[in-house]
């Protein structure tokens, strides 16, 4: 699909120009996207485009440039090709601003800078412009204008100290997950939206730094600041929730698979106790009230396969359902498709590209009842939207676009 009839979204009729690439950016203005939001992606013809068009491997048919990791990030966009070294592309560039309420990038502010893409460059010919800024550090620290990757913000924010203290190994790790660039990228659509929300109510548009650093420990370390949230720190209590940082704190393996079961009030611990045929445990007072539970929550946990080995992932599905006990099936990625929960509400779609090919959407996990969020757009091939896009805003086109 290269564009549709279907809704548009609550962001319809914002316009934001995307001077972002790799994941952190490019996740927040899709997203943007998703919500109805037309999104103006430049890339430069220099380089190829974004360097997400690389990795992978992907169909003959969907011609270079069209790898997976840039499928996944780059839906409902229109791609234009400009090289921002040039001033004649600088020019239209800026032209292209002007037709749009938010500039969203993510390159350093020197290179942005250098570019006279930066938010003072602009500002002298967009008064009201709204800029939105993802720094690796914020401009204010000693680490102001340092290159920034998840891995490296994992590192620094505390976050490859988290699975040291779940199982005892001492070297720091990151999760297998791009989770700082994926974090940050909602803090850099939340910052989007309060930014178009007070230029609606004053008028007034603002530069608005989204920092990988501060970001990212702030949602690493607000469960694990834990006793630290008091100063001085009370006395036998540190850093992390026990109950997270517990080594047994993971799914749990039945009689034939493996379940994921979380007992959380009174009334589930004493329903799970007797479905697990130790209804003695209700009595026993280290486990008998929440605080006890979370004094003992070790030994709980620890006794869990024990527990959940005596049933069948069916029995349990079927008696946890009846006492509302929490639970979920454990599911590995290649069984994600065939989830029967995320089959009813559509969350993979197949889609036909207009070049021939079958690619997979994850559906906007967000439901607007009055303004749903919808994929229009295939993510689109290096500047196959430059002369469109470039002749509605009134530019006379640069020469590696004619």
């Amino acid at each position: 699909m290269s564009q549709s009839t279907a809704p548009r979204g609550p962001l319809a009729g914002i316009r934001i120009l995307d001077l972002t690439s790799v994941i952190l950016g490019p996740y927040a203005t899709m997203l943007l996207g998703d919500m109805g939001a037309e999104v103006i992606k430049v890339e430069s013809p220099a380089d190829g485009g974004d360097i997400m068009r690389k990795p992978g491997a992907w169909p003959e048919a969907a011609g270079p440039g069209m790898g997976p990791l840039y499928m996944m990030y780059n839906k409902n966009k229109k791609s234009v090709a400009l090289d921002l070294k040039r001033p004649e592309d600088q020019d239209a560039c800026i032209a292209l601003a002007r037709t749009c309420d938010v500039v969203c990038s993510n390159m350093r502010m020197d290179t942005a800078a250098r570019l006279k893409m930066d938010y003072d460059s602009l500002k002298s010919r967009l008064p009201n412009l709204i800029y939105i800024h993802a720094a690796g550090f914020g401009a204010d620290g000693p680490y102001a204008g340092r290159p920034a990757y998840d891995d490296l913000i994992q590192g620094v924010s505390g976050g490859a100290d988290i699975l040291p203290r779940v199982d005892g190994n001492p070297a720091p790790r990151y999760l297998p997950t791009l989770a700082a660039d994926k974090t940050v990228g909602l803090f850099m659509v939340q910052a989007v939206l309060a930014a178009l929300f007070h230029k609606q109510r004053t008028g007034e548009g603002q530069f608005v730094e989204v920092p990988m650093f501060e970001c990212y420990t702030h949602f690493v370390m607000h469960e694990n600041l834990y006793g630290h949230v008091y100063d001085p720190a009370p006395a036998g209590t540190g850093f992390g929730y026990g109950r997270i940082h517990n080594p047994d704190r993971r799914p749990y393996q039945s009689k034939d698979g493996w379940i994921g079961i979380v007992p959380y009030s009174d009334r589930n611990w004493s329903d799970f106790f007797a479905l697990a045929g130790r209804p003695e445990l209700n009595s026993d007072p280290k486990f008998a009230t929440y605080e006890a539970r979370m004094r003992n929550i070790k030994e709980l946990y620890s006794m869990m396969d024990e527990l959940v080995a005596t049933r069948t992932n069916a029995d349990w599905e079927k008696v946890l359902s009846e006492k509302a006990i929490p639970f979920a099936p454990i599911n590995r990625f290649d069984d994600l498709m065939d989830d029967p929960h995320l089959k009813a509400v559509g969350f993979f779609q197949k889609r036909a590209h207009p070049d021939g090919y079958t690619w997979v959407d994850m559906k906007h996990p967000v439901n607007y009842a009055a303004s749903p969020a919808s994929t229009r757009m295939a993510p689109p091939k290096l500047g196959q939207d430059t002369v469109e896009v470039l002749r509605e805003a009134g530019v006379e086109l640069p020469k590696a676009a004619e």
